[in-house]
C-alpha cells in the first residue's frame, strides 16, 4: 500500500501529517511512503530526514501516483487529489461541518474520506483522538500567549523593593485545552480558578489545585453531552452563569476561553460590558475564535484592544508548536490505522460494524455515509 504525505496548503498551517518516526512505523507494517518535497520544513522536519526514513520524497504528481491513501493535517481539495488508486483512502481533519461542500466533492471523487476529529471518544480510541493531542498543546500555548501580552510577572515575587502579586488567571471551558491550561498557569505561579458547564469537571479543576467556579442549584448544570462534549445550557441557566461570570471576570487579570460545542457555533462567554469591567492591562485569549468566537470583539488571526483590554484570537493555536503538535498527530494517525491493519494484506481493513470506523468515515462508494453529516 502506498501511502503519500502532504504538503499543507492551507494559509497559516505548519503541521504535517507524517513524521520519521511514523514513516519507519508503516514501512515496518509494509506500506510504501511517499512525502512532498517540503511538507516538513515548517514542523522543522527536513526531506533528508524523510529519506533517511525509508520515505521516497517527491512533487506532489508523484507522491500522488497510484497512492491508496493520502494523508493530511488539514484536508486537500478533492480537485488536487489527482492520480490516485480507486477508492483510496484521505485521511484528515476535515472539518466536515465547515466544509460540507468539500466533503461532497471527496464522494464525487470516488475516495474514501476519513474525518479523524469525528474519533469517537471511547477508551479504546484515545491514542488515535487528534483533538485531545492538538487542544493539549493549545491550552499550553494559550498560557504562554496571554504571558506574552500581559505586562505584568505571573507568580508572586517578594524582592527587597516589594511584593509583586501573583497574577489571577481564569479558565473558561475545561476540556483537554482547559486543563492543560490550568496545569500550565499553576505552573508559572498565577492564581487560577475555572468553570465549566458539566459538573463532572469540578473534582478535575480542584485536583489541578485551581478554585472552582459553578452555578449552583439550577437546572441543566450536568451540561454532559454526547462523548463527553458539552451541550448547549437552558435560558436560565445562562442567566445564572452571566452573572457569576461578572462579578467574578472584574477580579481576573487573564481569562482564557476553551468552550465549543461539535457542530455549531462557538457559545458566547464574554460580552463586552464584561471586559470593560476588566482593569486596564488584562487579556483574554479566545481558543474558538475560529468558530465564531467566546468572547465578543475577538478578532480570528489578530490581537486587538478593548477597553484597555487586550483580546488574543490567534488562528490555529496548535500549529504555532508545529513540531510538538506535527509529532502527536501524526501518532493518532498510526495508532488508527495500525488498529486495522491486515499483515497479510499488508493495509487497513475497515470494517463496517466498528464504532471508530462508522465514526470517522464521511463517504464511501460515490456517496456520503456519515450519520452525524446527514443528520444535520
Amino acid at each position: 500500500m502506498k501511502i503519500a504525505v502532504l504538503k499543507e496548503t492551507a494559509d497559516g498551517e505548519r503541521r504535517v501529517s507524517a513524521t520519521p518516526e511514523t514513516v519507519k512505523k508503516f514501512i515496518a507494517l509494509g506500506a510504501s511512503m511517499a512525502v512532498e518535497t517540503g511538507a516538513g520544513e515548517a514542523a522543522s522536519i527536513s526531506d533528508a530526514d524523510y529519506v533517511s526514513a525509508g520515505a521516497l520524497v517527491g512533487p506532489r504528481e508523484q507522491v500522488l501516483g497510484g497512492a491508496e491513501a493520502v494523508f493530511g493535517v488539514q484536508g486537500p481539495d478533492p480537485a488536487s487529489l489527482n492520480g490516485l488508486a480507486p477508492g483510496a483512502l484521505v485521511i484528515a481533519a476535515l472539518n466536515p461541518f465547515g466544509y460540507r461542500e468539500r466533503v461532497d466533492g471527496y464522494a464525487q471523487a470516488g475516495v474514501e474520506a476519513l474525518a479523524m476529529e469525528f474519533m469517537p471518544r471511547i477508551t479504546r480510541a484515545q491514542s488515535m483522538d487528534v483533538l485531545s493531542s492538538q487542544a493539549n498543546l493549545g491550552g499550553y500555548k494559550a498560557v504562554l500567549d496571554a504571558a506574552a501580552e500581559y505586562g505584568r510577572a505571573f507568580p508572586m515575587m517578594m524582592t527587597a523593593a516589594g511584593t509583586i502579586a501573583a497574577a489571577r488567571v481564569f479558565i473558561m471551558g475545561v476540556g483537554v485545552a482547559g486543563l492543560q491550561a490550568i496545569a500550565t498557569a499553576r505552573r508559572l505561579g498565577a492564581i487560577v480558578s475555572a468553570t465549566d458547564v458539566r459538573a463532572a469537571t469540578k473534582e478535575q479543576i480542584e485536583s489541578l489545585g485551581a478554585k472552582a467556579i459553578f452555578v449552583q442549584n439550577v437546572a441543566g448544570i450536568e451540561g454532559e453531552g454526547s462523548g463527553g462534549y458539552a451541550t448547549e445550557m437552558s435560558d436560565e441557566y445562562k442567566a445564572a452563569q452571566a452573572e457569576l461570570v461578572s462579578s467574578h471576570i472584574a477580579k481576573q487579570d487573564i481569562v482564557i476561553t476553551t468552550a465549543l460545542i461539535p457542530g455549531r457555533p462557538a457559545p458566547r462567554l464574554i460580552s463586552d460590558a464584561q471586559i470593560a469591567s476588566m482593569r486596564p492591562g488584562s487579556v483574554i485569549v479566545d481558543l474558538a475564535v475560529e468558530q465564531g468566537g467566546n468572547v465578543e470583539g475577538a478578532v480570528l488571526g489578530a490581537v486587538v484592544e478593548r477597553h484597555g483590554v487586550r483580546i488574543v484570537g490567534h488562528r490555529n493555536v496548535a500549529s504555532r508548536l508545529a513540531a510538538d503538535s506535527s509529532a502527536l498527530y501524526a501518532r493518532n494517525l498510526y495508532n488508527f490505522l495500525s488498529a486495522f491493519w491486515d499483515k497479510e494484506a499488508k493495509r487497513p481493513v475497515l470494517p463496517d460494524d466498528d464504532e471508530i470506523v462508522a465514526g470517522v468515515r464521511l463517504t464511501r462508494g460515490g456517496q456520503v455515509v456519515n450519520q452525524r453529516l446527514l443528520a444535520g
